[in-house]
């Protein structure tokens, strides 16, 4: 087996893994954090229904000067914003697999800040 579909099969492994514990509800969905190199996506899913309720991205941030850390931080309190407007005020965080520091721990801290209850 090649190294390429090896780190593939160990990245599904991960995700299978934390999806298994982590599932969304309508009384508390399911907030889905995506990371990749230059962006990070959000996410509030009900995993009983398979919709997305409310979603937000850094694409919403104008500010240049911003580092990446800072942009995810704002996108956490901007889903927080949205999902207050749902009346949603209870989630499950969902980092896939990715670990819980950097710029996925800022979405939470921004999300935390914004009312939301994990």
């Amino acid at each position: 087996m090649n190294k390429s579909r090896e780190k593939h099969q160990s990245k599904l492994r991960r995700i299978r893994r934390v999806r298994s514990k982590v599932v969304g509800t309508s009384t508390r969905p399911r907030l889905a954090v995506k990371r990749t190199l230059k962006h990070i996506y959000v996410q509030i899913i009900d995993d009983s229904i398979n919709q997305t309720l409310v979603a937000s991205s850094d694409k919403i941030i104008k500010d240049n000067k911003l580092n990446k850390t800072d942009i995810a931080f704002q996108v956490g309190q901007d889903i927080a914003k949205k999902a207050q407007d749902k009346k949603i005020s209870q989630v499950v965080f969902d980092r896939r697999d990715k670990p819980f520091h950097g710029r996925v721990k800022a979405v939470a801290e921004g999300a935390r800040q914004g009312g939301l209850q994990f």
